[in-house]
């Protein structure tokens, strides 16, 4: 092979990993967005989006140390909540507990991975604030999942929740939906008999540490990408020409077979 040939090659080969590495930026994202909490103190969001994978991984530390993890997968349309929370030595308990709950992704909680994407940011110094308050939503996740079994819902939820151990919840409407799109029931599991009906005690009721009781936690996404704006021009069709942001609170209700093992008990 002649030098003439052999740069030939080289360029080629040079030309695709540009090309590469050029697909790779555009279908990949990494965002950090400066977030004020709603008491008052400042947090960094990472908010990550992989239009390949179709999904959007949002991250954040809450005011009281709790890392916070929302990932949207919409090919399964499954929504990922997840909480690692710091516990109170004084308390006996753990370094940090680590929280999970499943749901499904409804249509227009957040913008597509492909939009994010292409999201930047002009002012990466400037403190948001979300321009719409979706109030709070009550989740009663009164069914474990399997984790071992859990890439029937989702391929992410093993890594997402893989701390949780018996931590991982979703709720009874979810599993209704699932079920009628093919999902097997083993990956669901049940909770003791003496949890159903009225009889369990929240755990900021209950006296003995050991005794089972159903715990509560609380957390807020202070500012996340709900929807696409769009303006008109001279033209007659709309064009994308932004984003709105909103905030959301999450407020979960879960059993736990001992009070000890509920930290940061929201009614207490």
């Amino acid at each position: 092979m002649c030098p003439r040939e052999i740069s030939a090659a080289s360029l080629r080969v040079s030309l695709a990993v540009v090309a590469l590495l050029l697909w790779m930026s555009a279908a990949a994202s990494e965002l950090k967005v400066l977030v004020r909490l709603s008491g008052g103190q400042i947090t960094q969001e990472v908010l990550e989006a992989d239009s390949e994978r179709d999904i959007i991984t949002l991250e954040f530390k809450q005011a009281d140390g709790a890392l916070i993890t929302f990932l949207a997968d919409f090919k399964r349309h499954v929504k990922i909540l997840r909480a690692l929370v710091l516990g109170e030595p004084e308390r006996g308990q753990t370094q940090y507990q680590a929280l999970c709950f499943i749901t499904v992704l409804d249509h227009g909680e957040i913008i597509p991975s492909e939009a994010m994407v292409r999201l930047r940011q002009k002012n990466p110094h400037v403190v948001r604030t979300a321009e719409e308050n979706r109030g709070v939503e009550q989740m009663s996740m009164n069914v474990p999942v399997n984790l071992t079994l859990s890439w029937q819902l989702s391929s992410h939820i093993h890594n997402v929740c893989r701390d949780a151990r018996d931590f991982v919840y979703t709720r009874k409407d979810d599993i209704k939906h699932w079920l009628e799109k093919g999902v097997e029931g083993s990956i669901f599991e049940e909770l003791p008999q003496k949890t159903e009906g009225p009889g369990l005690q929240s755990c900021s009721s209950t006296a003995g540490p050991w005794q089972p009781c159903m715990c509560s936690y609380t957390l807020r996404l202070e500012w996340y990408p709900c929807m696409l704006k769009y303006c008109r021009g001279h033209g007659s069709s709309p064009y994308k020409c932004g984003i709105r942001s909103c905030s959301k609170g999450y407020h979960f209700d879960f059993y736990t077979p001992h009070k000890q093992l509920c930290m940061r008990d929201e009614d207490g």
